[in-house]
């Protein structure tokens, strides 16, 4: 899988150096791969902060409020589709900045590609997903992680 990877010139230094730890592209790459997604079909992911998220939000899905990632998956074959992160969101959601950007971004890859955590089973299907793609990282129940209020 192709992923473009475009980082907003919003992003603080602190943001650009957690990013660039991240290798947010190596890892989806490396998903696509394991997912067995077509080595022509391209993902773009868009890092940015609150506000841009928040606009996008609003305009897609009603919600004016920012939100860590949003995914847009894409009906044509050669496009899995679009992804969005706060990084600003991230790091202030997690102590490990890395971590977080890592999972969200293997969040908004598996909504592109069909996964949905709204219901039970799909919920533990990908969450199985995410265990799978990120070994050893600490992965919480998707299901459980909704019902308290989490995006």
């Amino acid at each position: 899988m192709r992923v473009s990877v475009i980082r907003d010139p919003c992003l603080s230094p602190r943001q650009r150096r957690v990013v660039a730890e991240a290798r947010l592209g190596t890892l989806l790459r490396g998903c696509g791969d394991q997912l067995d997604v077509p080595a022509r079909a391209s993902l773009c992911l868009r890092l940015t902060g609150d506000a841009e998220l928040r606009d996008l939000n609003a305009r897609f899905l009603g919600l004016d409020a920012p939100t860590d990632v949003l995914a847009f998956p894409s009906d044509e074959r050669s496009r899995v589709g679009d992804v969005a992160i706060s990084v600003e969101r991230a790091i202030g959601q997690a102590p490990d900045g890395v971590a977080e950007l890592r999972l969200l971004a293997v969040h908004g890859l598996l909504h592109c590609l069909g996964h949905d955590h709204a219901l039970p089973q799909p919920a533990a299907a990908m969450t199985a997903a995410t265990r799978m793609l990120l070994p050893g990282a600490d992965i919480p129940d998707l299901l459980t992680v909704e019902l308290v209020g989490h995006a």
